[in-house]
Formats: C-alpha cells, sequence, structure tokens
C-alpha cells in the first residue's frame, strides 16, 4: 500500500499545472468530448508509466543494493527541486496528428509524457519500491486525479489552484522520500551480507 499510496500523491501533485495538465485543457476546449479524453489518457499513461515502471524495476536489479540507495535517494531530490519550476505546453502538442479525439489524446499524450517530471518519477518509485504493479497503478491514477478534473473544468483550474502550493508540498514529499532513502529508514535496501542473512533468519529459524 506505501508503493501505491506515495506513487499516487506524488504523481497527482507533480502533475498540477504541468505540461500535459496543459495539454489536457486544450484537449478539452478543441474537443469538447471528455470521455474519449479521459480515455485516451488512461490508455496513455498506461503505457507510458508501464514502460517507466520496467525501466526502474531493470535499474534496480542492474545496480548494487548501496550504489541503487544513493542514485534513487539522490533522483528524489533532484525531482524536489524540478517540481518546482513550472512546465509550459509546447505551441504543438495539442495538434500534432488528427486521429480522431481518442487517438489524438493518446498520441500526444503519450508523446508529451516522454521525459517529463511523472515519467522520470515513476521511473524512481519503480526502483524504490519492488511492487511494479503498485507503482504504475498509482501513479496512474494520480494523473487520472490531476487530469479529469481539468477536462471537465478546463482552464478554471488553472485559475483556481494555488500551483505554487501544490509543487511545493510535492516537492517536500520528494524530498523527504529522498532523505529517507538515503539514510535506508526501513531497511528496503540492505546494505550488507549481514542484513541479507537477519532477514533471511526466522525462515531459517522455521526449518531448525
Amino acid at each position: 500500500m506505501e508503493a501505491f499510496l506515495v506513487s499516487t500523491g506524488v504523481v497527482a501533485l507533480g502533475e498540477m499545472g504541468d505540461k500535459t495538465q496543459l495539454l489536457a485543457i486544450v484537449l478539452a476546449a478543441k474537443f469538447r468530448r471528455p470521455l474519449p479524453i479521459i480515455l485516451g489518457i488512461l490508455v496513455a499513461t498506461l503505457v507510458n508509466h508501464a514502460g517507466a515502471g520496467l525501466v526502474g524495476g531493470w535499474v534496480a536489479k542492474a545496480l548494487g543494493p548501496d550504489v541503487l540507495r544513493w542514485v534513487v535517494g539522490l533522483s528524489f531530490i533532484a525531482m524536489a527541486g524540478w517540481m518546482l519550476i513550472p512546465d509550459k505546453l509546447d505551441a504543438d502538442d495539442g495538434a500534432r496528428v488528427q486521429l480522431g479525439v481518442f487517438g489524438t489524446t493518446v498520441v500526444t499524450f503519450f508523446l508529451a509524457e516522454m521525459g517529463d517530471k511523472t515519467q522520470i518519477a515513476t521511473v524512481a518509485l519503480a526502483a524504490r519500491y519492488p511492487d511494479l504493479l503498485s507503482v504504475v497503478a498509482g501513479t496512474t491514477l494520480g494523473m487520472m486525479l490531476a487530469n479529469v478534473p481539468a477536462v471537465f473544468m478546463g482552464d478554471k483550474v488553472a485559475r483556481t489552484v494555488p500551483m505554487k502550493l501544490v509543487h511545493g508540498i510535492a516537492a517536500a514529499i520528494f524530498l523527504v522520500v529522498g532523505v529517507l532513502t538515503l539514510f535506508n529508514v526501513g531497511k528496503l535496501f540492505p546494505s550488507s551480507r549481514q542484513d541479507q542473512v537477519s532477514a533471511l533468519a526466522p525462515s531459517e529459524a522455521l526449518h531448525t
């Protein structure tokens, strides 16, 4: 549950005012058909974040636990700083292709999410937590929580919600998670052979 809740929270907050949320507003204003836009966002996010999660899982296996702890911890701290930088929608993000409302949403959201804050966050979260399904489900839910209201309410969301405050909260969460990771709170990254032996001891005791 921790992986799911943390993933949902940081992505939902980090997505507020992000490029893809602005894209949702543009698509809603252009097509005025919320259902295919929402379905397109869901499909694009699932595909994009599943790939990002697999990359994070591969990174976790490729690096040793000590190196991984520092890489992931510093990545979260870097994400905290990145969250404080406002994002802008590229001029052509809302009209790259003509594939209908659903197809246009899938393609534009997938491309706009490439290298975006929330995709990088998904990679870091998947490296931090071993449960890929919970991470992807959480980041996808976070994206939907941020973007579905944007589809229905359009630019009212951007004018009503204080984006600096929201981004500040998201940055604080990333900073806390990053520091906790560096100090290995909860022993999520066994740092030595002795830690691994200790973790196996209860199961071995059952056989003695």
